[in-house]
């Protein structure tokens, strides 16, 4: 097990998926065009839908590559981590559209596994991670995910306590 490099990549993870929501919150509907161009899937749905914006996925990737850097991982690190979640989360919410489920309804697991997992995965080489750093690392970025965001809904950061 590796505790120091898992509370890193921890770290990456919440600045990955949390600097999107934050910029929502400060910079409100500003520059937030919809990565999706508003397409309609074949199915009649949305692609990803209004709330994944081309703002949230730069923000996301530019402050977790600065936070890697930071934490002496180096900016490869940081672009790894960043635009694997920023993947996962298009990936959940794509299927999240297939399911007819509405823009940041709550879908345990399927919210938080792919834009934890994909990025685990893509580092495993780089950083020696075991399939046991992995899997404590997305046990505990469900939890945290979990836990932070009825924080982050507290201080009227989350429109949604989930």
């Amino acid at each position: 097990m590796h505790p120091i490099i898992t509370l890193q990549l921890l770290i990456l993870l919440a600045l990955a998926n949390g600097v999107p929501v934050a910029a929502k919150k400060l910079l409100g509907d500003r520059l937030s065009s919809p990565l999706d161009g508003n397409l309609i899937f074949v199915d009649g749905r949305p692609l990803f839908g209004r709330s994944k914006t081309i703002r949230g996925i730069v923000l996301g990737i530019l402050v977790t590559v600065a936070g890697a850097f930071a934490m002496g991982l180096g900016w490869e690190i940081g672009v790894l981590v960043g635009s694997l979640a920023m993947a996962g989360d298009l990936v959940s919410s794509f299927l999240k559209r297939r399911l007819d489920l509405p823009p940041s309804s709550r879908a345990s697991g399927l919210d938080q596994i792919p834009e934890s997992l994909l990025p685990l995965i893509a580092c495993r080489d780089l950083l020696a991670l075991t399939a046991a750093d992995i899997v404590v690392c997305v046990v505990m970025f469900v939890i945290g995910e979990v836990v932070l965001s009825r924080l982050l809904y507290a201080f009227r950061l989350r429109d949604r306590p989930y």
